[in-house]
């Protein structure tokens, strides 16, 4: 059937609010490469949104879950336990950085990861005041939303959001806030909105993902560490989209040298499979009693084999070095593009999580249409790309870290003849 067809059926058929970036419909995947309904190849430089980093259908994810569906597909962990799920959160325990004893929840969604770590901290805290980020996502349940710094497309129309949520800038230089104009904020925070004494946790992502793909500094991390330490809060590490190798590290967190006391993590862990968990201080997850975390789903036992084999091809095939190794290519090919596209303000990003952000030709207003015509470029010429930020300027780079160097060298050529062609055109 043609994805024309599949069009005016998912639009007939599916609500509206469930948007699609792509006219794609999979057929079939391998690896970086995507098949649609006609047969059409693509290279998919979005991995399912930063979910399959060791690419589609791995040999031993597959065989992994395989062997698993032949034993058992879900009992519930809170109703029949199983073996695997203590394993994996031993192993997220090991993996996760801080030199101390650690807890792990398992749920479905990141949202429910976040949703799950405001509980914990709330509850180990006796406080309910969180603080996140301008520019930060976090999900789109109605804590997800009110943690999120983004109103467009998340919050429109959705009405009061869950309350006792604050939000400071987050620094970019690029948009003239460094980090002493976010520690500011902050200290006028406490002043004017809320004591430091009624916040539980504040809430931040290594890396920005929807927002911009802009990286914490450095003194940002220390000083909310800092922060977190005198006054009793929470600090939260959102790792959903930065987690297991994407950034050069298994955990970003890990390039800091700062410990926050709660880790979110989903997409990457289940290779595919949906998963997700908090992994953190002992003493500070327990604080929730039995019963108060989890749910149906949480920590299924297909997702737990799936994610056991994402830990192990991670290790044996060096996917962090990789994800270095091939970032450092992306970048060094956009850098080679400026002069023949201006728009190009910045490109950044650790490890294969990689952006260009561009601004209009000769201004530093955000061009979100020059984004949107290398995307939809780069989708014609056979390319899977990605948009993002508060402006929608920003083209993110999220292939899988398995990517073949052949399959990826190809993906860099359509990605300089659609800017190049782009900057042609405007």
């Amino acid at each position: 059937m043609a994805d024309t067809d599949l069009a005016a059926r998912r639009s007939a058929a599916i609500a509206r609010g469930v948007g699609v970036t792509t006219q794609v419909y999979a057929e079939r995947a391998e690896n970086a490469e995507i098949w649609d309904a006609s047969g059409r190849r693509y290279i998919d430089f979005a991995a399912g949104i930063a979910v399959v980093n060791t690419g589609h259908r791995h040999p031993k994810v597959l065989a992994a879950v395989r062997e698993q569906i032949e034993r058992f597909t879900h009992t519930c962990h809170q109703v029949v336990p199983y073996e695997s799920y203590v394993a994996l959160a031993e192993r997220l325990n090991a993996a996760t950085p801080g030199a101390f004893a650690k807890k792990t929840v398992f749920v479905t969604t990141g949202a429910e990861a976040v949703e799950n770590a405001v509980k914990i901290a709330r509850g180990a805290t006796g406080r309910s005041g969180v603080i996140a980020f301008g520019g930060a996502f976090h999900g789109r349940t109605f804590l997800g939303m009110a943690l999120t710094g983004k109103v467009a497309p998340y919050k429109v129309g959705f009405g009061p959001l869950v309350g006792d949520v604050f939000r400071i800038p987050f620094p970019v230089e690029l948009h003239g806030i460094g980090v002493a104009d976010t520690l500011a904020a902050l200290e006028r925070l406490f002043k004017a909105d809320i004591e430091p004494s009624r916040v539980a946790a504040i809430i931040v992502e290594p890396v920005q993902g929807e927002g911009g793909f802009y990286p914490a500094p450095q003194a940002l991390m220390t000083a909310l560490r800092e922060v977190c330490d005198r006054h009793g809060i929470v600090m939260i590490a959102d790792e959903i989209q930065t987690g297991f190798a994407r950034t050069g590290k298994l955990f970003a967190m890990e390039r800091y040298g700062v410990v926050p006391d709660l880790v979110t993590m989903a997409k990457g862990l289940g290779g595919g499979f949906p998963i997700a968990a908090v992994t953190g201080r002992a003493e500070i997850v327990d604080a929730v009693g039995p019963g108060g975390l989890g749910g149906t789903y949480g920590g299924n036992p297909v997702a737990v084999a799936a994610a056991h084999a994402v830990l192990d091809v991670i290790e044996e095939e060096a996917l962090c070095h990789r994800a270095e190794q091939l970032g450092a290519r992306l970048k060094q090919r956009l850098e080679g593009l400026r002069d023949a596209v201006p728009q190009i303000a910045d490109i950044r990003g650790p490890g294969l999580m990689v952006a260009v952000e561009f601004n209009r030709r000769g201004d530093t207003a955000p061009d979100p249409a020059f984004a949107e015509a290398v995307r939809a470029r780069a989708l014609d010429k056979g390319l899977i790309l990605l948009t993002c930020g508060t402006y929608a300027n920003v083209i993110r780079f999220l292939p899988p870290l398995t990517v073949d160097d052949s399959t990826f060298s190809q993906a860099l050529d359509i990605i300089e003849q659609a800017m190049t062609e782009a900057a042609a055109a405007s």
